[in-house]
C-alpha cells in the first residue's frame, strides 16, 4: 500500500538534498571544512520558514559549533538565492540553521550500555 504524501513532505526532501549540496559544494569558507551533515529539515505549515537540522564531525567542540552555525547563518542569502535558482517556488523558505545533537547523545547512550553489559 502506498502511501500520500503531501506537497510539503515532498518539498522537503528536495531541500534537504539541495542544501545538502550547496553546502558542500558552493560555500568555499575555508573555516568549514569540518564534515557537515544536513540530518533533516522541518518546514512550517505556510512553508514559509524552515528549520534545518545539521550535525558535524567535532560535536564536542563548542566553540567551532558555534563557528559553523555563525557561517551558515551568514550564508542564508547566498543558499535561498540558490534554491531559487534551482527549485520552483513561490516563497523561498527563510531558513534557520540548528545544530542536532540526538546522534552524539544516541552514541553516548549505546557507549554506556555497553559498559553496562559487562559489570
Amino acid at each position: 500500500m502506498l502511501k500520500d504524501f503531501s506537497r510539503s513532505m515532498r518539498l522537503e526532501r528536495s531541500l534537504h538534498k539541495e542544501i545538502a549540496a550547496i553546502i558542500q559544494q558552493k560555500i568555499r569558507d575555508p573555516r568549514l571544512n569540518s564534515l557537515i551533515t544536513i540530518v533533516e529539515v522541518k518546514l512550517s505549515t505556510d512553508l514559509s520558514y524552515a528549520k534545518i537540522f545539521f550535525t558535524c564531525l567535532y560535536d564536542q567542540d563548542k566553540r567551532r559549533i558555534q563557528l559553523i552555525l555563525g557561517i551558515l547563518q551568514k550564508a542564508t542569502g547566498f543558499i535561498r538565492s540558490l534554491i531559487n535558482k534551482n527549485i520552483y517556488l513561490r516563497i523561498v523558505p527563510n531558513l534557520c540553521f540548528i545544530h542536532d545533537i540526538s546522534f552524539s547523545k544516541g552514541i553516548l547512550i549505546s557507549q554506556l550500555i555497553e559498559k553496562s553489559k559487562f559489570y
